[in-house]
């Protein structure tokens, strides 16, 4: 089987996750690494072997050879880049949340449809092994009727002040929250018909970041289950793992409890901290980059390379932008927000 071309558009912190898988695959060739940023471009191309770098993605879109691409641009960023792509006949995968308003959704599924292109969402989490193995248990009717979810994932306060210099143009509900609310309504079996949320912009602002702390929103869904989705980017900087991630999901049978946090698989203690090591998101195990972030990328690839159909389409990115806006208008303005489709 010929290998197929990949690239990647925006070569951060997590794109160049996308960089080691296509550079790894063994159907996959990496061929060209993008970003604004053009030395980060060459240095990321050079460290995962693809031949060509630039800055403007347009030299993506017209490139005949390449058959798909990586979207790992700030959130804001999306959607020019996946309709150019799209339209110039590219299979995409793009990082969550698909796009910030549900029209630029709408605009990147009709785009992809039009030219019959895959399309993936990165909710990376459908493949952590605690939350399939609890969506599994689901499935197969061992919880009985899902009844209440409570999802957290939060940050320290470095991911908004030193990670993320887009961070004012963002907030913790784009950058986590959309993992938080997919893995809600993905455990629970549907989308929310309500969401109520409040939010606070104050300690952040104080740092020289304007964007809100907090978001802490309660979910309504349409057979009567209900979630609470707690997201935070105020944790102290001296926590033992920059990400707290946290589930309860209980039934009519049964109760389902996920730390994937402080699950203490691997404690290292030194002079400076205790720390949680991960041993699940992208650990690097004999040389080769394992893990449920890189599974997900994986998964994009293989879709490429067989003709087959993603596991998370743009539909998924759709609904839970529609949700996220929902919770946006409710903190805006202190009501209950119904969610319309």
């Amino acid at each position: 089987m010929a290998k197929k071309r990949f690239a990647l558009v925006g070569a951060g912190l997590f794109g160049e996750m996308h960089a080691k898988v296509y550079g790894s695959h063994p159907g996959a060739e990496l061929a060209l690494v993008c970003d604004i940023d053009g030395s980060r471009a060459r240095q990321i191309a050079a460290r995962y072997g693809a031949p060509c770098s630039c800055s403007d993605w347009r030299e993506i879109a017209a490139d005949d050879s390449i058959d798909a691409v990586s979207v790992a641009t700030p959130d804001f960023a999306h959607t020019d880049i996946a309709l150019g792509l799209a339209e110039a006949g590219k299979h995409l995968l793009i990082e969550k949340p698909l796009a910030t308003t549900v029209g630029e959704c709408e605009q990147i599924i009709a785009a992809a449809k039009q030219s019959g292109v895959k399309l993936m969402v990165d909710f990376h989490n459908r493949w952590s092994p605690p939350f399939h193995e609890a969506h599994s248990f689901i499935e197969n009717g061992g919880l009985g009727s899902p009844r209440y979810a409570y999802v957290r994932l939060s940050n320290t306060t470095y991911v908004p002040k030193h990670m993320l210099a887009w961070a004012d143009k963002s907030s913790v509900l784009w950058f986590l929250g959309s993992h938080a609310i997919d893995m809600a309504c993905w455990l629970i079996g549907e989308w929310p018909a309500r969401a109520y949320s409040v939010s606070r912009r104050e300690v952040l602002k104080g740092m020289g970041v304007d964007t809100p702390d907090l978001f802490v929103s309660t979910l309504e869904f349409p057979g009567g289950a209900v979630a609470t989705i707690e997201n935070v980017w105020l944790l102290p900087e001296s926590a033992p793992h920059i990400v707290d991630s946290k589930c309860e999901i209980v039934g009519t049978k049964a109760a389902i409890h996920i730390d994937t946090t402080s699950n203490r698989t691997l404690v290292i203690d030194d002079d400076s901290r205790v720390r949680y090591v991960d041993v699940l998101g992208g650990p690097l195990v004999h040389g080769r980059q394992l893990g449920f972030a890189i599974e997900s990328i994986r998964h994009f690839a293989d879709c490429v390379l067989h003709d087959t159909e993603p596991l998370v389409p743009g539909e998924v990115g759709l609904e839970v932008t529609r949700t996220i806006r929902a919770i946006l208008d409710s903190a805006e303005t202190g009501q209950p927000v119904s969610i319309q489709r």
